[in-house]
């Protein structure tokens, strides 16, 4: 715990979020998320308009980390929070909140200035962890909750290439309304295709519906920005999509599952079990008849944890700890045809992904397992799909301790985005499929 507990506090204290613990008084019933008072943009309107990726409300979002430019204007650009519809999985109509970045670089490529969509990985369930809000506090600590905006590196990488980006919160995260749908696989998708939709509405934004359009994601970004490619030609053909990074994808929870279990990130466990029991009526049953006291009050705290605190918190717990028989919570759940289910249809690679996708993934990874990662690779080979896949190959920096996930997140990041930038200058990919039994 010591090098987890290093790595989360070597951040600049100055760009901290010391959030206060009561409501202003200016707020309106305001939502408190541990000590976070949620500001009150996050809380969904009792109705909204009909249409995907439909803007409903949005506003000036002061960035965390911004420098002066020498013409005036801020580096890396100017944000606007947003809020807008989307479809979850169960078919209802949802609001989802993000930000839209206008960069201040210019695009040097040909075309209209492009749009990178990026899903972010893991930031908790309560809604205080919002990428969005972490725009704007890239670090939030109160002696409750613990969010460091980590993805901030690859969006102002990407923002410096001249690409404007729009960052999705995903189905519930921020959003007050809802829990979390952490790695619901259609509700990921929808988010980040309609946050592209939305992009497109937002006053000043120099994206247009032709632009060239990019997915970026890393972990549960890495699912999100897979499943978004495979349902593109379905549910947003219109999106002139031309190429989806996605890193370490989870594409099969049952195996990702066994992963995090008893690792530093086990309550990531918690998180997709909250999901799926608000989404699903099956895996509701299932909690309510396997789940013990321990666990029931485990996935209720859980559920308004960050990152931070759930690595303080649920470190190295095994789910043995949370069943009433002692088993683990995936043999529970192999041992139930209606769970495995939903599980089950949560899996990627059994659609084509539109366009060309660059998967990557560390060998070593322990987390979100390296195999099933790559079998998507495969999958979407045998489909036919242009893929470019990258190995990671580093040395073993821990078992369960996130350092081997983590890693290949920063060394691979760069090689990354200037793959996805030259699909947005139109450049065509390369497909490693004829070599893919070959690689590791």
């Amino acid at each position: 715990m010591s090098r987890i507990s290093a790595v989360l506090t070597t951040v600049v204290a100055t760009t901290a979020c010391v959030c206060a613990t009561a409501p202003t008084a200016a707020a309106s019933d305001p939502v408190v998320s541990r000590g976070v008072t949620i500001p009150a943009f996050y809380t969904p309107p009792s109705e909204l308009p009909s249409g995907n990726g439909v803007l409903v409300r949005h506003e000036p979002l002061p960035l965390g980390l911004s420098l002066p430019g020498l013409d005036g204007r801020p580096l890396p650009g100017t944000a606007t929070r947003l809020m807008y519809t989307s479809t979850a999985s169960t078919g209802e109509r949802v609001a989802v909140t993000g930000a839209y970045i206008e960069p201040t670089a210019r695009w040097k490529g040909g075309g209209p200035r492009p749009l990178v969509v990026v899903g972010s990985g893991t930031m908790g369930q309560g809604d205080q962890c919002a990428p969005s809000f972490a725009l704007q506090h890239p670090l939030t600590l109160n002696g409750q909750t613990v969010s460091i905006a980590y993805e901030d590196l690859a969006i102002y990488r990407i923002l410096a290439t001249g690409a404007a980006v729009v960052v999705t919160d995903y189905v519930g995260l921020g959003a007050t309304d809802r829990v979390h749908t952490y790695v619901n696989r259609v509700d990921q998708g929808h988010a980040m295709l309609d946050a592209a939709r939305a992009a497109y509405a937002v006053p000043g934004a120099s994206v247009t519906a032709g632009s060239r359009v990019g997915l970026y994601g890393y972990s549960q970004g890495g699912g999100a920005s897979a499943s978004a490619a495979e349902l593109h030609g379905t549910y947003a053909p219109e999106i002139n999509l031309v190429g989806t990074y996605s890193g370490a994808p989870p594409a099969d929870l049952t195996e990702v599952m066994k992963g995090i279990d008893g690792s530093a990130l086990a309550g990531a466990l918690g998180w997709s079990i909250n999901g799926f029991v608000q989404a699903e009526p099956d895996m509701r049953e299932v909690v309510a008849e396997h789940v013990n006291a321990t666990g029931q009050a485990a996935l209720k705290d859980i559920s308004t944890t960050c990152v931070g605190d759930a690595i303080f918190g649920y470190g190295f717990t095994r789910s043995t700890e949370w069943t009433r028989s002692g088993k683990s919570v995936a043999e529970v759940i192999a041992g139930e045809p209606r769970a495995q289910a939903v599980l089950d249809k949560q899996r990627l690679g059994t659609l084509k992904p539109t366009g060309p996708v660059r998967l990557a993934t560390g060998v070593q990874d322990d987390i979100v397992p390296h195999a099933q990662s790559r079998r998507l690779a495969v999958d979407w080979c045998k489909k036919g799909a242009d893929v470019t896949y990258k190995a990671v190959r580093l040395p073993n920096l821990g078992d369960k301790i996130l350092t081997n996930h983590l890693a290949p997140l920063i060394t691979d990041q760069g090689d990354a985005i200037s793959w996805l930038t030259d699909r947005l200058r139109g450049e065509p990919a390369t497909s490693d499929c004829a070599t893919m039994p070959y690689q590791r």
